[in-house]
């Protein structure tokens, strides 16, 4: 609060994804249909594993994290984005910008963490079937939720005090369409040398090494698997192609963005919307469309209703 206070600039001003009302306009609907459908799709698998007691498990408890989150995550950027699409002059208090940055970082690293979880998930069930109850019981799976949160809490309140920590007085034009941390610092009227290379050691190398041990672990999942019978096989490398999928489109753009240097390319704006809009929409659609076990009690619980409103 003090450091807005003692702060010239009041607001900032969004390049948005462009310059042409006609095309804007024309993004505008292309986006409000994106967003009502992770909202839907992502509800929808939250309520169904909430409603299916076949689907009380460890997988699906962290699944309906992930579409929660990625609601959430949705939420921070895109119902400000869809709203810039209507106005000329596109602007963001101080404020909001960092409460946008703020909830942007915690769902996006509680989101890498829980990645991480999933894939730690599957090498135990394929790998050790027989300690799989064990290894993920209720208990642990509790406590690795409540550690994947803590950690993206701890990511994000870190990543918000450095860029508070900054004087800004001058520029206020942020080249993008939302305020995220290294586009922000870079208008600090001070050397923001050291405060990046915080920033590439926090996020860079949060998103580096998950990653590492995300593909670590696929790969000791694939080489295991050749032990099993074709159909199980079949069903855990298609849960496996699901889950790379997701981890590519979401850690994909956390290595390019928050691995180099505080400074806008082209290519930022693309891999920004692959990242607030197609990633959560991912989720749904390899979940439920790839998924035998989703599809069957999204049956069950269509049939339901049927039945409810007949009777």
């Amino acid at each position: 609060m003090v450091v807005q206070n003692e702060s010239r600039v009041n607001e900032f001003v969004l390049s948005g994804l462009s310059s042409n009302h006609a095309l804007e306009l024309a993004l505008f609907a292309f986006f409000i249909v994106i967003y009502v459908f992770i909202l839907l799709g992502n509800t929808l698998i939250v309520f169904t594993i909430a409603c299916d007691r076949c689907l009380h498990t460890p997988m699906y408890f962290f699944l309906s994290n992930l579409s929660f989150i990625d609601v959430c995550h949705s939420s921070v950027v895109m119902p400000k984005m869809l709203a810039d699409f209507l106005v000329e002059k596109k602007t963001i208090s101080f404020g909001e910008c960092i409460a946008q940055m703020f909830f942007l970082h915690l769902f996006a690293c509680t989101e890498i963490f829980l990645l991480t979880v999933m894939a730690y998930d599957r090498y135990a069930a394929i790998c050790n079937p027989m300690h799989y109850s064990t290894l993920m019981s209720r208990r642990v799976c509790l406590k690795l939720a409540t550690a994947m949160w803590l950690g993206g809490l701890v990511h994000s309140v870190a990543l918000t005090a450095l860029t508070l920590n900054l004087p800004y007085c001058g520029p206020n034009a942020i080249d993008n369409f939302f305020c995220d941390v290294p586009l922000v610092i870079k208008l600090a009227c001070a050397d923001t040398f050291v405060f990046e290379v915080l920033i590439i050691s926090n996020s860079g190398l949060i998103s580096v090494v998950c990653f590492v041990v995300l593909v670590v672990s696929y790969v000791v999942i694939l080489v295991s698997l050749r032990n099993h019978f074709s159909e199980g096989r079949h069903k855990a490398l298609s849960t496996c192609a699901a889950h790379l999928t997701v981890v590519t489109f979401f850690l994909g753009h956390c290595i390019f963005i928050y691995l180099r240097p505080a400074k806008s390319l082209a290519a930022d704006k693309v891999v920004s919307v692959f990242f607030t809009a197609v990633a959560p929409l991912l989720n749904p659609v390899i979940y439920t469309l790839r998924n035998e076990d989703m599809q069957n009690a999204l049956r069950k619980l269509l049939r339901r209703q049927v039945y409810a409103r007949e009777k």
